[in-house]
């Protein structure tokens, strides 16, 4: 079963692809049989401003755009996702619940683990997450990580505090226990 561990920042220099290499190595390092973890960056998709006039729900993932196109199968390849989400402004970024808008039925009922990182360890931004998931009755695993940007980093960049493996432990656990249960 294949979970995707979703690059949500696409600016330039951001934090998050090295958060989203240290959860991919701690969940590759685990070797949980019948699990596969790969990386989807936000970014390498340019999933451009949802304009269209089908609603995506209904667009039974035929999308004009050959970007969203890209974007829904690789999506759709997964049975869970752990979304590693920046906080911008007391929330989550916007390229990231765009993307996330862009697609429908892709999202249905797939249960999704979340990392955050900010000023103040993304707290807001996950919360938030779990209200919009909620809509495509995705299962959020309660178990998260919450990263500082001030205490998970040092001069070198990314640097998580020595508790952080055993909270990504926990939140890797949960999910795999829910993509599990949902796709006896």
């Amino acid at each position: 079963m294949k979970i995707g561990i979703i690059i949500g920042s696409i600016r330039d220099g951001r934090f998050g692809e090295a958060v989203a290499r240290w959860v991919l190595e701690g969940a590759r390092g685990r070797g949980t049989e019948g699990f596969e973890y790969e990386l989807i960056d936000l970014k390498e998709f340019n999933v451009p401003l949802l304009t269209s006039e089908v609603v995506p729900g209904a667009a039974n993932k035929q999308y004009h755009d050959p970007n969203v196109t890209a974007w829904s199968r690789a999506i759709d390849a997964c049975e869970g996702f752990i979304f590693v989400t920046p906080e911008y402004n007391h929330g989550i970024p916007g390229a990231f619940k765009n993307a996330y808008d862009a697609l429908g039925s892709e999202w249905y009922r797939k249960p999704v683990g979340f990392v955050g990182y900010g000023a103040s360890n993304a707290i807001r931004a996950i919360e938030q997450w779990r209200q919009i998931v909620s809509n495509f009755a995705q299962i959020d695993v309660r178990n998260q990580v919450e990263l500082s940007l001030f205490q998970d980093a040092d001069e070198n960049g990314f640097a998580p505090g020595e508790r952080r493996s055993g909270e990504l432990e926990n939140m890797l656990n949960s999910l795999e226990d829910a993509v599990s249960i949902l796709n006896k």
